[in-house]
């Protein structure tokens, strides 16, 4: 139970009111961790529920402040626009009992009203680095007194080359107290790199192993000879499979367009998100896949993190993700909370060994489907290694023991001009020519 937290009475009220019960493992490993005061880095999965894991700590950290609110006291910062304004929400919900005040600042946004939001001095800023960077070099921004500062999805900010910012914003959070780190993987050297800059002997939480991730969702491929054979089992599964809502991811905008341009041909209801789109488009595709107005969303991966949508339990790979990590947050929009889900992945000859790379990574193997409707003539790779990826053809050498013998060939045999001397048997002198015979009259 939540009451067994050390967490003020106004917060336990709200856990009440929001009919949360049994505290998730990454609450009830970090929120006691991190109400002492501790540096935490916590890789716990998508969906995990870790954003209560952080947002209650630091709302009981500032429940009781008895000073005038003139500064700026926590900062959370995240990759994307839309997991902030799902974080914002979170914590209006959590503070709904108290005085807390908490604010937003990303980009898509209009500048000057964000710079009127900050006068008004919020307890909690939450928001992506570069806007947060653009008010901080306007001077509309002042960090010298926050106390905590969160990095969530830490692992995708750095993916997406916020380390700088990251860095250069924590370095102006000089008097802060703690830091909270937070991913969903446990990511590389440059994750590491960041951990040992940012955060004082922290206490690492290790939730999850990759492989552990999204155990409520089945994950399947599907073998196609190309892209316009993808775009048929993509009609095929919408038609056919039991689902609420459905994401569809792509590589590339372009792509995405071209997907969500033949689903609308077919009388699906669909959006499509993806870096090209404004921040009031973006908005809308989310909300109408929420209140159920569009069942599919067709994306990028800029829709893999914090795009939170109850009901989502599709999800299908038109092109397979560039790494282990975003292929995890793909599928972690489904199979959410217990909840099942369905991850399919559709894999042309140029897709498997990626797909075999993931499979490594997951320490996994994905279930191989089969679908007679819309079945082609590419089923893998005739030969495949210990690794799964594809076996290439080697080419035979010419030079190699076995191989046929060259003969070489002979220079052709110069002609004698007419009247050069012929040379004798021995070749040592040559011989004089004969004159022709008389020939009768």
């Amino acid at each position: 139970m939540f009451s067994q937290f050390a967490l003020h009475e106004r917060l336990l009220k709200a856990v009440a009111a929001l009919n949360f019960e049994e505290p998730t493992p990454v609450q009830a490993a970090a929120i006691p961790l991190a109400l002492q005061g501790r540096d935490l880095r916590v890789t716990a999965k998508t969906g995990s529920g870790k954003t209560a894991a952080f947002v209650l700590p630091v709302l009981n950290r500032l429940v009781d402040l008895k000073q005038k609110r003139v500064e700026i006291r926590a900062l959370v910062l995240l990759p994307t626009r839309e997991l902030a304004q799902q974080t914002l929400k979170e914590i209006e919900r959590f503070a709904q009992f108290t005085f807390i005040k908490a604010g937003m600042i990303t980009g898509g946004e209009d500048f000057k009203e964000q710079a009127a939001m900050l006068r008004k001095v919020p307890d909690i800023l939450v928001g992506t680095p570069g806007r947060m960077l653009e008010q901080l070099n306007a001077g509309n921004l002042k960090l010298e007194h926050v106390q905590v500062v969160v990095l969530d999805e830490a692992d995708r900010m750095l993916d997406m080359g916020f380390s700088e910012d990251v860095e250069r914003l924590c370095g102006e959070c000089p008097n802060r107290e703690q830091t909270l780190l937070f991913s969903a993987t446990t990511g590389g050297a440059g994750l590491r790199d960041m951990i040992g800059k940012v955060l004082k002997d922290p206490e690492h939480l290790m939730l999850n192993t990759v492989s552990q991730l999204n155990d409520g969702t089945r994950q399947q491929i599907i073998t196609a000879d190309h892209n316009q054979h993808k775009e048929q089992i993509i009609q095929w599964l919408l038609a056919n499979e039991t689902y609420q809502k459905a994401i569809i991811f792509t590589n590339t905008r372009v792509m995405a367009d071209r997907i969500y341009g033949h689903l609308v041909a077919k009388d699906i209801k669909a959006f499509v998100l993806h870096g090209d789109k404004d921040q009031k488009d973006r908005k809308l595709a989310i909300e109408r896949l929420k209140q159920g107005g569009a069942k599919v969303l067709v994306a990028t991966d800029v829709a893999a993190r914090g795009l939170d949508v109850d009901g989502l339990d599709l999800v299908i790979n038109f092109d397979m993700p560039r790494s282990g990590d975003e292929y995890v947050h793909r599928i972690g929009r489904t199979g959410r909370a217990g909840n099942e889900g369905l991850a399919v992945s559709l894999i042309c000859h140029g897709d498997w060994n990626l797909m075999s790379s993931i499979e490594r990574y997951l320490k996994q193997s994905f279930e191989r489907r089969v679908i007679k409707e819309v079945k082609g003539t590419y089923t893998g790779p005739k030969k495949v290694k210990a690794s799964g990826k594809a076996a290439g053809v080697k080419k035979k050498k010419a030079d190699k023991k076995g191989d046929k013998k060259v003969v070489a060939k002979r220079k052709p045999t110069a002609k004698p001009k007419p009247n050069a001397p012929l040379a004798s048997a021995d070749g040592l002198a040559p011989l004089k020519r004969r004159k022709p015979a008389p020939t009768a009259e």
